[in-house]
């Protein structure tokens, strides 16, 4: 809980650095909401819990990444969130199988896909050079939110880890969106005022999904 507390702490701190331009806080507030997820992460069990450790820590560096302002950060920090999606993929895979996904989603899992493919088109545009990465991330995190919302649906976690499981992948999804908006439509304060927070508690949240889990 403490880990959590300090998460969130750390997170409105980011917040307030983004909008009043203080670079090192926001730098030490960034380190500190990360490292609390991954430390939270660290009371994780078994095949599942595991991965998702894997995927905390890919976000934490991709976190890192993104203090950086260029293409080059940017697309490091794709990378590694895009294997964190895959981490989180394969840590439901032993859940759930992947053959049942879609099945276990049901019509829910249209959501996911019309948002997948809805960003991509108001994105096309301006993706240029980014276009193949951007697609690729946003294949793995449609996978990744259908693969939650099965494992929601068919109870493949006791409650409340599945709820944390799946509002956790739709929160991290959310907040990609407020990344891909600030990244390739305008650097504005509102996509980080709601696509922060979003972004912390889903991870603390798939984190939570995790811990005790066997």
């Amino acid at each position: 809980m403490i880990l959590t507390i300090t998460c969130i702490v750390a997170t409105a701190i980011l917040v307030a650095a983004e909008w009043k331009h203080w670079a090192l806080v926001r730098v030490l507030a960034k380190f500190g909401a990360s490292g609390s997820f991954v430390l939270l992460g660290l009371s994780t069990h078994g095949d599942y819990g595991r991965w998702v450790l894997i995927g905390l820590i890919l976000g934490a560096i991709g976190d890192i990444c993104l203090l950086g302002k260029t293409t080059r950060p940017f697309l490091a920090g794709l990378v590694a969130f895009l294997f964190g999606h895959l981490s989180y993929v394969v840590a439901i895979a032993h859940l759930v199988p992947p053959g049942s996904w879609l099945e276990g989603a049901g019509w829910l899992a249209i959501v996911p896909a019309l948002a997948g493919v809805t960003t991509v088109a108001l994105l096309w545009p301006r993706l240029g050079r980014l276009t193949g990465p951007v697609i690729a991330y946003l294949l793995a995190i449609v996978a990744m939110v259908i693969a939650a919302i099965a494992a929601w649906r068919l109870e493949a976690l006791p409650a409340p880890a599945r709820d944390y499981l799946a509002l956790g992948a739709a929160l991290f999804f959310v907040s990609d969106i407020s990344v891909a908006r600030n990244r390739f439509v305008g650097d504005a304060m509102a996509n980080k005022a709601w696509g922060l927070p979003a972004y912390f508690a889903g991870q603390l949240l798939i984190a939570w999904s995790a811990i005790g889990y066997a």
